[in-house]
């Protein structure tokens, strides 16, 4: 956007929209995904964060996931989806961000990462995972999930005996 673009929002009151980029991390063996607390309300999130240079979005994705969750793992390069949210400012106000979604296939959970004082972290299952965060987007990403890559008992065998 120009500079008289951006100055011409800012007058009319519509700031321009940035982009983040966020994980889903998911247990490949029981489907279970992995929220994490925001830093600053304690709500249930995924992990999420800025672009960064030298990386492509959902490298990018993968990279907070470790981060702020301890996850390892496979990042598919298709997105997921994409949701619309204000990020509350320091300053008092927020500013709206659209984010791209990437689901990782969790290979390892570490205890030791940067940002483990500051969040807690839990396994839900999709459904219970959607009612609890707030952004109706990201409900609708995790009630969408595609079938887990890991293949369940066989059909034959409903009591999960192999």
């Amino acid at each position: 956007m120009t500079t008289w673009r951006r100055t011409l929002a800012l007058i009319l009151g519509r700031r321009p929209v940035s982009l983040q980029v966020g994980a889903v991390c998911r247990d490949p063996d029981s489907g279970r995904v992995l929220l994490i607390t925001s830093r600053g309300t304690g709500r249930w999130v995924i992990p999420k964060g800025w672009p960064m240079e030298g990386r492509t979005l959902s490298g990018a994705a993968a990279q907070e996931a470790w981060e702020e969750a301890g996850v390892r793992g496979r990042v598919r390069q298709a997105e997921l989806g994409r949701y619309r949210y204000d990020k509350a400012q320091d300053q008092g106000f927020a500013v709206p961000v659209d984010l791209r979604v990437f689901l990782l296939e969790v290979e390892r959970l570490s205890d030791d990462f940067p940002e483990h004082r500051q969040r807690k972290r839990r396994w839900f299952d999709p459904e219970e995972a959607a009612r609890m965060v707030v952004e109706p987007g990201l409900k609708q990403i995790l009630l969408s999930l595609p079938a887990r890559t890991a293949d369940p008992a066989p059909a034959s065998d409903p009591a999960g005996h192999g």
